[in-house]
């Protein structure tokens, strides 16, 4: 395993970013809600944070969006600015879905590496990460009074994060730069999730067992 590791902040808002205008994009796609601009920026930035709040919280550790002034305002711009491009233009699934595996491949790497720099041993740090990659989409779903998608047979959100993040935490372990690694956690996850999405992979829906008559 590669020592001791440090998140750029440029990526840390990258991820914000790309969250928060996911969030604020697929919020403001339900007409029947009817949001205003400040639901709409409350939703886009609880996206874009939720994860990183999670990650922190498991972790033990100060939630690092509200230690310096950068998060915040960079996730409810990034909200707004989703909101503007919802309304530009009239097809925006594959946008939608495109942005929502990015962001469950970025924060899955960031949540992942930060938990290993803090040194938690590799399983850990790999549920961390996939909490942190899918935590953002709950609290979306929730405050949209939406079936969460982690649960929902046909997401594949969890498992996508679980693969990158196994992969990130294997390829460190051949000694591999922590850049490669990420890289490598980002595409894996971002591309499972849009395959399932495409041809509707899925998970069996859960079944209670039946004995079996003679």
């Amino acid at each position: 395993m590669t020592g001791t590791f440090v998140i750029p902040l440029w990526a840390d808002l990258a991820a914000v970013a790309i969250g928060s205008l996911q969030g604020a994009m697929f919020a403001a796609g339900f007409r029947d809600r009817r949001l205003d601009l400040l639901g709409v920026a409350i939703i886009g930035t609880a996206t874009g944070l939720g994860g990183g709040l999670l990650r922190d919280i498991f972790l033990n550790a100060p939630p690092v969006a509200l230690l310096t002034n950068w998060y915040l305002p960079t996730a409810v711009v990034a909200a707004l600015i989703g909101m503007l491009l919802q309304q530009l233009f009239s097809r925006l699934d594959v946008a939608i879905a495109v942005l929502d595996a990015l962001t469950i491949g970025l924060f899955g790497a960031i949540g992942t590496s930060k938990a290993l720099a803090l040194g938690l041993p590799a399983v850990p740090a790999i549920f961390v990460g996939v909490v942190s990659a899918v935590g953002g989409s709950i609290l979306r779903d929730l405050l949209l009074n939406l079936p969460i998608a982690l649960m929902h047979v046909g997401s594949l959100y969890a498992v996508a994060a679980g693969v990158g993040t196994v992969l990130l935490v294997l390829t460190l372990e051949l000694g591999a730069p922590i850049a490669l690694a990420a890289t490598i956690c980002v595409s894996t996850t971002t591309i499972i999730r849009l395959l399932a999405v495409r041809f509707g992979w899925r998970l069996p829906e859960a079944r209670p067992l039946r004995r079996r008559r003679a």
